[in-house]
């Protein structure tokens, strides 16, 4: 007589046969994956860390190294005696420069800097990007472009120089014929004057360099748009206003200053045949 008994094999249970025999199934009782060890995975990829070790060695150096030079801010240090043996002060120097009228008028300055360069280089770019955009010769397209662009690679002291020999005592707008009657203007020399004229030096050096970018966003907007606008009767600017700006800034979310242009795109409507 042949048996009928399935013959089983010690350790496989039903359930494990039969997830065997459907695809996909997931097996159980499997023991996991034994995780490589650190060492043999060092060995492995000798090759990557090898190519990284320059990387790394300079970023240790130059950045994390010098940053233990901040205890200095809570000793008396003394250069001729190093960092071991100055005394320890604790926070007598943050007292000291607190207290210092001097440091909160620089933090003044420092924000007055910011709020104006943040409200007046921000849209200047933008604006050149538009207009550089619009031209119709490519060949005039490259030149404005190289021209507004080669600021960017002159130092600050150059820069300085350069504003000092137009706008200083004896500089350029201060030698006209009809000047001198009225005496020398003296920009540098004016203080209500200077956050200004900072901020026009930092406009004038980095206007190209922002503009490149915008310009690059401009590229990828999508003409159909345009012809669309166009077709529903919406003039230069309203193309400008309604399908150039919010592509921008959809290419530049992380900016803040194009987040407040959308709002005043979304909140403030262009009427009609304006």
């Amino acid at each position: 007589m042949i048996s009928l008994k399935t013959e089983r094999r010690p350790g496989i249970t039903p359930a494990a046969t039969e997830n065997r025999r459907r695809p996909g199934a997931r097996r159980q009782g499997r023991p996991p994956t034994a995780r490589v060890p650190l060492g043999r995975r060092l060995r492995n990829n000798w090759v990557m860390l090898a190519l990284m070790a320059p990387g790394v060695l300079f970023f240790v150096v130059f950045f994390y190294v010098p940053m233990l030079g901040n205890i200095v801010a809570f000793e008396d240090y003394q250069p001729f005696i190093g960092f071991k043996d100055s005394a320890l002060v604790g926070l007598s120097n943050f007292q000291e420069l607190f207290a210092d009228p001097a440091f909160w008028e620089a933090v003044r300055n420092t924000l007055l800097f910011a709020a104006l360069q943040l409200v007046l280089y921000f849209p200047a770019p933008l604006a050149l990007a538009l207009l550089v955009n619009s031209l119709v010769g490519s060949k005039v397209r490259r030149f404005v472009q190289s021209i507004v662009y080669l600021p960017h690679f002159i130092s600050w002291v150059l820069v300085v120089a350069l504003f000092q020999q137009v706008l200083g005592g004896a500089g350029l707008l201060n030698n006209f014929p009809a000047r001198p009657r009225h005496g020398p203007a003296r920009h540098h020399d004016n203080p209500h004057a200077f956050p200004l004229l900072i901020t026009a030096q930092v406009i004038w050096k980095d206007i190209g360099w922002g503009m490149i970018i915008y310009l690059a966003a401009l590229a990828n907007v999508d003409q159909s748009l345009y012809e669309a606008a166009a077709v529903d009767g919406a003039n230069r600017w309203r193309r400008m206003w309604h399908v150039t700006l919010p592509a921008v800034r959809r290419r530049h979310d992380h900016a803040p200053g194009l987040r407040l242009v959308q709002g005043l795109v979304d909140g403030w409507r262009v009427p009609p045949g304006k």
